[in-house]
């Protein structure tokens, strides 16, 4: 049987899939990997963070327009792409913090809302999974669930006893967690504009960065995947109204980011498969086996 691999990647609103490893969904779709993309939320509660889309009639329709744009993402990046259904928890501020919304995303209990995603992995068949660790990649409420359901999900849609309503079980192979930005990461970028004689956005960051836990010492999988950077952010500006075109996204050149960091990186959390880090492939232990025929 041919080798048909599969990528699904758990993320908990629509443009968090063009920020945290679309390059490297992008490198695999144009690889012949067939890669599905699972937005758990439709972000109703995000803020504008474009001025140029800061206006009330793009508030006042935001979930069609954040759908419209995720249609436009999808296209570039060339995923599929499922709408998990759940409703955004939006990012309490405050001290103390206020309570979440009644209903949201972020005040499920998480067995039950892993069962839409138990249902897509059974109907999509991944191999392997990526998705936040458990601090959300950062401490937003809708980040941490995605990440609770997420690790439910890898368990329970392989059990054969568990929900049989929801499709054949299958068990995918591997989970990732979907790497941050690093002290190493930003400092590189950082050093190599100073050597171009370009204006760092990172410098004020790193002062601040002190001996903060980034988790850089658990990457396990670096994925080569500079040759697609330009389609992440193509698919990064599609978000228009999460992204200013002008901002801070893309302060950094192209051409430099290719140099010196060219990588996307990932933290293994799960494998059924024998697979020693360092990695430099997500199917790594899958690819050229009987499981890659699956």
């Amino acid at each position: 049987m041919a080798e048909q691999l599969r990528l699904m990647a758990v993320h908990a609103h629509p443009d968090d899939e063009s920020s945290k490893g679309a390059a490297t969904m992008a490198r695999y779709v144009a690889e012949g990997v067939d890669v599905h993309v699972a937005t758990c939320t439709g972000g109703e509660r995000g803020s504008v963070l474009n001025p140029k889309m800061d206006r009330p009639e793009v508030l006042a329709d935001i979930t069609n327009i954040r759908r419209a744009e995720m249609d436009k993402a999808r296209a570039i990046l060339g995923v599929k792409q499922d709408w998990l259904g759940f409703i955004d928890s939006g990012l309490p501020e405050g001290d103390p913090l206020p309570p979440l919304p009644e209903g949201c995303f972020g005040l499920q209990e998480p067995k039950e809302a892993a069962l839409p995603l138990v249902k897509l992995i059974r109907s999509f068949r991944p191999h392997v999974m990526t998705t936040y660790d458990e601090n959300g990649g950062y401490p937003h409420p809708d980040h941490i669930m995605c990440h609770k359901i997420s690790v439910v999900a890898f368990d329970l849609a392989g059990d054969p006893e568990a929900y049989p309503e929801l499709g054949e079980p299958w068990q995918p192979l591997k989970l990732y967690y979907n790497s941050g930005w690093t002290k190493a990461r930003m400092l590189a970028l950082h050093e190599g504009m100073i050597e171009q004689g370009i204006e760092s956005p990172y410098a004020e960051m790193l002062e601040k960065w002190k001996d903060r836990d980034d988790r850089g010492d658990k990457i396990t999988t670096r994925i080569e995947c500079g040759e697609y950077f330009g389609v992440r952010d193509d698919a990064l500006r599609a978000h228009a109204t999460q992204v200013d075109p002008d901002g801070f996204w893309f302060k950094v050149p192209l051409e430099l980011q290719q140099k010196v960091w060219p990588t996307e990186d990932f933290e293994l959390a799960r494998s059924l498969v024998d697979s020693p880090a360092p990695e430099s492939d997500l199917f790594a232990g899958i690819r050229g086996t009987e499981f890659a025929a699956r």
